[in-house]
């Protein structure tokens, strides 16, 4: 997992609350591999019509946001279902942040999982970031995980906060996995411990 610090990019703001997660990543592509084509399922029912057409109300496909590699949302944004494939092609897409007023519980803790950063900011800071993505397209955000900042395009900075569990793993790119890994040596000494304490359940196993 690609380690978060500090992260600056084009910002999308999306005026709407409840961003589910089947918008995210529409259903039918959930079993698809997750290879060279999965950033490209990202909002695909919001950003294509029936005919592959783009939809060009929707923000991704306006020439300011094109780019963008920060969305600004409302409230509940990843709502819905427990798929881990909508943090998948957020991620493969480029995404790295996304600041809301709130999150669905599952997405959130899948973020993390993933190297995305979800950055809770109060209700009137979240309004006014996209009021100035909105009259500003191509305008930058920048999110420090090391300062937990978040410096808006007229330079204003907000602070956010963050478990520091999860801080620690995403500025070190360390999944669940590989922070279970940092303790390998001591997880193998306790193996063999509780092996040689235990003779009868290795000669259970051969036998």
């Amino acid at each position: 997992m690609e380690p978060f610090t500090c992260f600056t990019a084009v910002a999308a703001p999306m005026d709407q609350d409840n961003i589910d997660t089947d918008q995210i990543l529409p259903a039918r592509h959930l079993m698809m591999p997750r290879d060279e084509r999965y950033g490209g399922y990202v909002f695909k029912d919001l950003r294509l019509d029936n005919d592959g057409n783009e939809i060009e109300t929707f923000v991704l496909n306006k020439a300011g946001f094109r780019e963008s590699r920060i969305i600004v949302a409302g409230h509940n944004f990843g709502c819905g279902s427990s798929r881990e494939g909508a943090v998948f092609t957020l991620v493969d897409a480029g995404f790295r942040a996304i600041i809301a007023t709130s999150f669905g519980d599952i997405f959130y803790n899948n973020s993390f999982n993933n190297g995305l950063l979800p950055v809770t900011l109060p209700d009137e800071t979240v309004l006014k970031l996209r009021q100035q993505l909105r009259e500003g397209p191509r305008a930058e955000i920048s999110v420090d995980l090391e300062a937990q900042t978040v410096t808006g395009p007229d330079q204003a900075v907000y602070h956010f906060e963050i478990d520091a569990h999860r801080r620690h793993r995403l500025l070190n790119g360390l999944d669940a996995v590989g922070y279970t890994l940092q303790h390998e040596h001591e997880i193998t000494k306790f193996e063999e411990r509780y092996s040689a304490s235990t003779p009868w359940e290795a000669s259970a196993k051969v036998s």
